[in-house]
């Protein structure tokens, strides 16, 4: 990244790094890095951040000082501050408001925890989180608008819908909503900074040579094909940095157990990583797992793994637990999902094909 020295701007620069918008993203925060010149008039910080970051406002920025979300030389600072020449301020900010308009739904809501600040919510499969082009009915968020009354709003009444990350649609397991302002800034912080513990389960295909490591690769759009990932050069020109921790649990023949922890939230991360290490997802349809890709393609076998991929029509992932600090208490807090009916079952099944026990 080019980094523009403070003598080439007349106010400062501002390298702005925005959260994937895309359905599957996991990240929904803004960051802005913004360096002030070297004849910059001593200012308060939240008027200096106002005049620099467009589209926002007083009560957004400082929400985000008070959650400690601004940094001045990389120390968080008060609203009263005065910036000074050459300061470096960096800025995380949850995802601003739509331009459209979130109808509320009535829905069920798997909710496992629910305060005045935030809750969370066990989303399953097949339940797009966010409205876009060919989903603006029926999604989680419409759910959500639907239960909380009052959820924040931007300066023209537009909904915001308090995520602060997401899961893909066919991706089971934890999401943390913030219900404030304050919540949504706080927990995108954690985000930004990766002190959010997120622990996911995966069934793959076949089982990797070493029983635990660490894949770290850009990751961003591929280049043959718009509509998927593909992963690039570590920190090369093209991508964004992804870095995902594994661990086999348990082998089942062909096919293993994995548990995955991220930290960060690229779109498809572990989905692109898994593949990347010649392991692609069970029944991911877009990444190549949707196929017999281990053991005989003919005979008993084939016929059995047809069985539970006609069973398990998705990829098999399912974001198992979350951990973040409470925006309020500060209390640090751990949740943790159970596996859904069709992931269980088509485990079950290729436990008692292969005979082995079953993972902790």
């Amino acid at each position: 990244m080019h980094l523009t020295t403070p003598d080439e701007l007349p106010a400062g620069e501002q390298d702005d790094d925005e959260g994937d918008d895309s359905e599957g993203g996991d990240e929904l925060y803004e960051h802005h890095r913004i360096q002030a010149n070297r004849k910059q008039e001593l200012l308060r910080l939240d008027k200096f951040l106002l005049q620099r970051i467009p589209k926002t406002s007083r009560t957004r920025i400082q929400n985000a000082i008070l959650a400690g979300a601004v940094q001045v030389n990389s120390q968080a600072v008060k609203s009263n501050y005065r910036v000074k020449p050459l300061d470096i301020i960096t800025v995380t900010l949850p995802e601003p408001p739509r331009e459209f308009k979130v109808m509320p739904e009535p829905m069920d809501l798997d909710i496992r925890y629910e305060d005045p600040e935030l809750l969370l919510v066990n989303k399953p499969a097949g339940l797009v989180v966010h409205p876009a082009f060919g989903h603006w009915q029926g999604t989680l968020v419409n759910g959500l608008a639907h239960h909380l009354a009052n959820l924040p709003t931007g300066r023209n009444g537009e909904v915001r819908p308090g995520l602060v990350h997401r899961i893909d649609k066919d991706t089971s397991g934890l999401l943390v909503i913030g219900k404030s302002e304050y919540a949504m800034t706080y927990l995108s912080n954690q985000f930004f900074h990766h002190t959010i513990e997120r622990t996911y389960l995966a069934l793959v295909w076949g089982v990797p040579a070493e029983a635990q490591g660490t894949i770290s690769t850009n990751i961003g759009r591929s280049i043959k094909d718009r509509k998927v990932q593909a992963v690039f050069p570590f920190e090369g020109e093209y991508g964004r940095t992804a870095v995902t921790h594994y661990k086999v649990l348990q082998a089942y023949g062909q096919v293993a157990l994995v548990q995955c922890n991220l930290e960060t939230g690229r779109t498809h991360q572990i989905r692109v990583h898994l593949k990347h290490i010649g392991h692609p997802l069970f029944g991911d349809a877009t990444y190549g797992g949707d196929r017999v890709v281990y053991g005989q393609r003919t005979g008993a076998y084939k016929a059995f793994a047809e069985k539970a991929l006609a069973l398990l029509p998705r990829q098999a992932l399912h974001a198992k637990s979350l951990g973040f600090e409470h925006p309020i208490s500060r209390e640090f807090m751990q949740f943790e999902a159970e596996l859904p009916a069709d992931f269980a079952a088509v485990l079950e099944m290729w436990q008692e094909y292969a005979g082995a026990p079953t993972a902790d």
